[in-house]
């Protein structure tokens, strides 16, 4: 008997259309052995990143 996936097809096409709503550009998506899906980009940063959230203050 063969055991469950970690992860599924649909995960990673999420992960990677979340990356592009964002207005990043994803180059692929790599999936670790725990299952983790790890977003990947072609200049190896995780991409422009925004200003601080405001709540980030309030909630520490």
């Amino acid at each position: 008997m063969s055991r469950a996936a970690r992860f599924k097809q649909g995960d990673a096409t999420r992960a990677l259309r979340a990356a592009v709503a964002a207005g990043l550009k994803p180059s692929g998506c790599r999936i670790e052995p725990t299952g983790a899906i790890v977003v990947l980009f072609a200049d190896g940063a995780p991409g422009k990143v925004g200003a601080a959230n405001p709540w980030d203050a309030e909630l520490s």
